[in-house]
């Protein structure tokens, strides 16, 4: 049965891309919606898809699915020849807790650098609190990628639900300019040229236009 994602747009909905890159970078086949963010009738259209009135949501048959994280939990169960978790349990309950950790915090990051994937902008007189969280990711980043990235490029090494939790603070980091050291830096480059990543940010292009 096809599967169909609901999402805002593509500039500025980071909890969207979540789902999003995750269903392309492991195959999955998905009818794809798109709400109009910051629009008169964006709340009414949302919430013809769910009580909740955010996005993205995944419709899979009788099954509706909302939040990011609970969507990528959905996906790994009905999929799971797609290893869309890491399969050694340190690592997928690592994963697990960082995703978790991006999925509730981070507050002042998004307050203070929010997504947009068309600007390119200074860098922000960040405060106490916005340079905690870039610190703190990129210490999630490094111990990662130190303590389980030696198969590839990515966290867990493979492309994991993990990056897809992150892929949007690689955005971020982008758009403002953020500095960051040459092992975070990999990482950020890795998610950002990803084929998914890259129609991302040129279907971005194409709904402003």
């Amino acid at each position: 049965m096809s599967m169909t994602l609901v999402i805002g747009t593509k500039q500025w909905s980071s909890w969207s891309l979540r789902p999003w890159i995750a269903m392309k970078q492991a195959g999955l086949p998905f009818q794809e919606v798109v709400i109009q963010l910051r629009q008169p009738d964006t709340k009414a259209r949302i919430l013809e898809y769910s009580h909740a009135g955010k996005v993205p949501v995944l419709i899979d048959g009788a099954v509706v699915v909302w939040e990011s994280l609970a969507i990528l939990d959905h996906l790994a169960d009905r999929f799971p020849t797609r290893a869309l978790w890491p399969s050694e349990p340190g690592a997928r309950g690592h994963a697990r807790a960082i995703s978790a950790e991006m999925h509730a915090g981070f507050a002042a990051l998004r307050r203070e650098l929010s997504m947009d994937v068309l600007a390119e902008l200074p860098t922000p007189d960040l405060s106490d609190e916005a340079k905690g969280d870039v610190a703190r990711i990129q210490a999630i980043w490094k111990e990662a990628r130190q303590r389980y990235g030696a198969g590839g490029p990515f966290l867990f090494g493979r492309f994991t639900n993990a990056d897809a939790m992150f892929a949007p603070v690689a955005t971020r980091f982008r758009t403002y300019g953020i500095a960051l050291d040459r092992v975070c830096r990999d990482y950020a480059d890795a998610i950002l040229n990803l084929p998914a990543m890259v129609a991302w940010y040129r279907q971005a292009e194409e709904e402003s236009e």
